[in-house]
């Protein structure tokens, strides 16, 4: 929470200028690339990414650029990776390069399939208000550490208990049968698993770590930590708006197809 208080204090604005210099770069479908690891950098939620990148679709930056920054930004963000860490570091790797991949992969659809039509409607979006202003640059990271930890820890508490309640209570051969043997049913249930536990970040971490000591596979963590955050419930509020339905099921087959083959493809090959 520390960490990502002072990336959002102190770097959020040079991540986002450094987005908004792309635009003058020729990269063409290249510029996926740094736009994910952007967006990984990014240390706002989807609320806070959308007038962001409202604001960069104002200024004429691509599309391709822009959904590679925002799906990146949605899955990963500089506190996640240090809640990740607990997992161990193969899986905070892979958790890093899959969302790295997602926000790449995205981008490159959007370049293919909609390259002559818009796929964003973010006209209803402006700039938001920063809420960081305090001239003091300490008391401001104080501040927002504190909004930090009101907006996380309840949840990291809730993942806390209901990793206790799942070693209670499911025996771990139900869990090695589910999402351990069968692979590919293990990891289409993880997938799905993410839509109604996946509320905050943090709070999945005690979750995940739990399942993999009772025998969840590499692929079956991956895909719950790719389709969670992907169809997070308030995530998808807000794609609904800026995508229009059409799209909005659209980005649903991607990211369920894009979490699925990604698990198939790390319990196969890693």
């Amino acid at each position: 929470m520390i960490f990502g208080s002072m990336v959002s204090v102190f770097g959020k604005d040079k991540i986002h200028r450094a987005f908004t210099a792309l635009q003058g770069k020729k990269l063409g479908v290249l510029g996926v690339v740094p736009a994910s690891l952007l967006g990984i950098a990014s240390p706002l939620c989807m609320y806070g990414t959308i007038p962001i990148v409202a604001a960069f679709a104002k200024k004429g930056m691509r599309e391709d650029w822009i959904a590679a920054f925002m799906m990146a930004s949605m899955l990963l963000n500089p506190q996640l990776l240090f809640f990740s860490a607990a997992l161990g570091m193969p899986i905070l790797i892979i958790r890093i390069v899959c969302c790295f991949l997602c926000g790449v992969f995205a981008g490159i659809c959007i370049r293919l399939f909609f390259r002559n039509k818009p796929f964003l409607s973010l006209t209803a979006f402006g700039e938001i208000s920063c809420r960081d202003t305090d001239p003091n640059p300490l008391l401001r990271f104080i501040k927002n550490l504190g909004r930090n930890i009101r907006a996380t820890g309840p949840f990291l508490l809730a993942g806390i208990i209901l990793a206790a309640l799942f070693q209670r209570y499911v025996p771990q051969e139900a869990f090695v049968r589910l999402f351990g043997s069968n692979r590919g049913f293990g990891i289409l249930m993880a997938a799905t698993l993410g839509v109604p536990l996946y509320v905050c970040g943090g709070g999945t971490i005690p979750l995940i770590q739990t399942w993999m000591n009772r025998g969840m596979s590499l692929g079956a963590a991956a895909s719950f930590m790719i389709a969670g955050p992907a169809m997070k419930i308030t995530n998808l509020g807000a794609l609904k708006i800026v995508l229009g339905i059409k799209h909005f099921f659209f980005y649903i087959i991607f990211a369920v197809v894009f979490a699925f083959f990604t698990g198939l493809f790390i319990d196969l090959f890693i």
